[in-house]
């Protein structure tokens, strides 16, 4: 059964849902910014399976590792596999040849549109910013200060450790924002464009906000999931941020 197509959240609830916040946790990879714009994910996850297959480990790891295109999905099967195996430290060194990659991705990568000056208005409107992603902290503070929001969020950009276990949907970057910012929960939102995302705010009783980067789909999965506010771009974001 198809779902019929989410009608987004209009600008007076995203005003409220500014209002009601002290604290904005940014996702990384689609509301801050395209990260395999120029160096697609597919080629990253390819990276990664090859050094896979340099170790010997394809014919042990499940046939989704081998199908995947996404390299952090490809991180996340790989060390539910390995976990506790004689090639448990495998994981560790999979996780920075895709930070490597990710690094890499950071000089092609593509800013979301309106999403530097959402940060910058949020900032000036008295709203502590920070980023809590799947991604590298390395790759997203290289981002951020190349495009010179790095004063902005400070010592508050959390993302992968060496431990693949820690990613959303678990809440652990979230409850690390929180420790770093000194916000409530209920003081924070987060903005994020996965299910992954949505359950790891509800985790960690953050509000959520659904980013679906104009595609109608997406914002169906965000809402199937159980988020109750989606945006398809950032424009009226900001637009509500003016007045919130």
């Amino acid at each position: 059964m198809t779902l019929p197509p989410p009608v987004p959240s209009d600008i007076r609830v995203l005003r409220d849902l500014i209002r009601s916040a002290k604290c904005i946790l940014f996702d990384f990879d689609g509301p801050l910014a395209r990260l395999f714009a120029g160096l697609p994910a597919p080629r990253a996850a390819q990276m990664l399976k090859e050094r896979l297959d340099r170790w010997r480990l394809l014919p042990v790891l499940p046939d989704a590792v081998t199908e995947c295109d996404d390299p952090i999905q490809v991180l996340r099967d790989t060390a539910a596999a390995l976990r506790g195996s004689v090639n448990h430290d495998r994981i560790a060194a999979l996780e920075e040849l895709l930070t490597g990659q990710e690094l890499l991705a950071v000089r092609s990568a593509v800013p979301t549109p309106y999403a530097d000056p959402l940060v910058g208005l949020l900032a000036a409107r008295s709203r502590v910013v920070a980023v809590t992603t799947n991604n590298s902290p390395l790759a997203a503070s290289s981002y951020l200060r190349a495009r010179g929001l790095d004063g902005y969020f400070g010592r508050h950009i959390h993302g992968r450790t060496s431990d693949p276990a820690q990613m959303k949907p678990d809440p652990f970057c979230l409850e690390q924002a929180l420790e770093t910012t000194g916000a409530g929960a209920a003081d924070c939102l987060m903005i994020g464009d996965s299910p992954d995302d949505y359950t790891a705010a509800l985790r960690a009783g953050v509000t959520f906000l659904g980013y679906a980067r104009n595609d109608t789909d997406r914002a169906a999965q965000l809402h199937a999931a159980g988020a109750r506010h989606v945006v398809l771009d950032l424009e009226t974001l900001h637009q509500a941020a003016l007045t919130a």
